[in-house]
């Protein structure tokens, strides 16, 4: 039995039975060419699915593409003076806890991890990947592995730029024949006007809609957006990672 620190670390709050452990997968500390700022993960695109796995009985591990400490960006920290996600009560609380500031000072490095010991993978988003995951062939190989063995392949935000080059193992884009989503051109839009420049080097949805065979599609601005088209899973941005957790768990309960 594992004693009651583990399982509030680890598995949930609510009595549901063990179910496996899930891959999740940050970014690495960076620092972006276009604004100066150091980047990584988004605060609400880690806590908001960890909730739900957590709750729903599964373990989560969190590796990094460098592996060691992680750090979240400034305006997704609820703490931060910007105020910016101030109303994330979820990631408020979990910074709260020690064990979880434990797990974001210690990861592994993504090519440390055996894929068979998780039933799921699932992408953090956050300003790094846009440095960190697009063109990563290591965090490629990875998520192609877990999609091509059937398990829930997830998504969200800016990490959604994996699939732009991301392949099987026959060469083909993972995202051929699929439909699937990611940060949007009008969101874009908006976090330029509100910092007064460009933040990104590139737009993800202007990117995927130069694909051929492949359908990218948006909802509203900021509103929950999440879809599963085969075990690929993907989300719009920061207010839907909790959604993409839910469809990775309705897939693993079936």
């Amino acid at each position: 039995m594992p004693n009651v620190k583990e399982v509030n670390q680890y598995v949930h709050f609510h009595g549901a039975a063990y179910k496996g452990k899930i891959l999740m997968v940050a970014s690495s500390p960076a620092v972006s060419k276009q604004t100066g700022w150091p980047i990584g993960f988004w605060a609400a695109e880690l806590t908001h699915p960890l909730r739900v796995f957590q709750e729903a009985g599964y373990e989560v591990e969190l590796v990094s593409t460098e592996g060691g400490k992680i750090e979240m960006d400034g305006f997704s920290n609820p703490t931060d003076t910007s105020g910016y996600s101030a109303h994330d009560v979820i990631s408020l609380g979990y910074i709260q806890q020690q064990w979880f500031n434990n797990m974001l000072a210690n990861t592994k490095k993504i090519t440390e991890v055996n894929p068979a010991d998780y039933r799921a993978i699932f992408l953090v988003g956050g300003q790094g990947p846009m440095y960190t995951f697009r063109g990563n062939k290591e965090l490629e190989k990875l998520f192609a592995t877990f999609y091509e063995s059937g398990k829930p392949s997830a998504a969200v935000c800016h990490s959604t730029t994996l699939l732009l080059e991301a392949k099987t193992s026959n060469g083909e884009l993972l995202v051929k024949g699929k439909t699937w989503t990611g940060f949007a051109d009008a969101e874009e839009e908006f976090a330029d006007k509100a910092v007064g420049m460009k933040i990104q080097p590139y737009r993800i949805e202007e990117e995927a809609r130069k694909i051929s065979g492949t359908t990218f599609k948006v909802a509203a601005p900021f509103s929950s957006y999440a879809m599963a088209d085969g075990n690929l899973i993907t989300g719009q941005q920061q207010n839907s990672g909790a959604a993409a957790a839910e469809l990775v768990v309705e897939q693993l309960n079936k």
